[in-house]
């Protein structure tokens, strides 16, 4: 038997070598395919825009892009931080357009990117000068009327875009209705509404309180 493990020992000696380089080769060394494995990250991206004049405003329907990032498995983690959706909006005046979404995101592979373009409308912000109105609010009674109304001031500046002034049907405050006859001096905050007498919260009213003195008294009796 010892003569038997003695026959070709320089042989097996090397393929104990052999076999003990290729265990430490295969245990220390990197498998390429698993470093080189990727997984794909989803992150919704809100939408900003760049370029756009002070004096315009955008509008578009989508808040957000769907953004597919591959991300190496054993490379550093990814945050929705590091990437932004940009619609590019340099020189280009009112009017309709279909603008690329442009992500940018340094050292990161995009894979898929929803939606890849945006359709937007692009208006000018524009102002204009409406007189304030007063609106009666509660009960009307029988026993008051309205005998003097002073508004300071009398006038509110409007800005918003060229669609929305367009809405506009006034600007008022409202005051509300006494019980009896009294002198009301209040600030009251002006709003912006429409045909309807709903409220247009997308306007800027100027200044954002007015003094408003009305003076109820009892009617008079023929």
């Amino acid at each position: 038997m010892l003569s038997r493990l003695r026959n070709n020992l320089d042989l097996k000696l090397l393929s104990l070598v052999i076999a003990l380089a290729l265990w430490a080769y295969l245990r220390l060394t990197p498998n390429p395919l698993i470093a080189a494995a990727r997984f794909t990250q989803h992150f919704n991206v809100p939408l900003e825009t760049t370029g756009l004049a002070a004096d315009e405003v955008a509008r578009f329907t989508e808040t957000a892009a769907l953004v597919d990032v591959a991300v190496p498995r054993d490379g550093a983690p990814v945050s929705s931080g590091m990437l932004h959706a940009v619609l590019n909006l340099e020189g280009r005046g009112p009017g309709v357009y279909n603008v690329p979404v442009e992500v940018i995101a340094p050292k990161l592979e995009i894979k898929s990117l929803s939606p890849a373009s945006v359709t937007l409308s692009i208006e000018r912000i524009e102002e204009r000068s409406t007189p304030v109105s007063l609106h009666y609010s509660g009960f009307v009674r029988p026993t008051i009327v309205v005998a003097h109304t002073d508004v300071l001031p009398s006038r509110a500046r409007l800005r918003a875009s060229t669609s929305d002034l367009a809405r506009v049907a006034a600007v008022m405050v409202d005051v509300p209705l006494p019980n009896s006859p009294e002198g009301f001096d209040a600030m009251l905050r002006p709003v912006a509404i429409d045909a309807h007498g709903v409220v247009l919260p997308s306007i800027s009213v100027t200044p954002n309180l007015v003094r408003v003195r009305v003076r109820f008294v009892a009617p008079q009796r023929k």
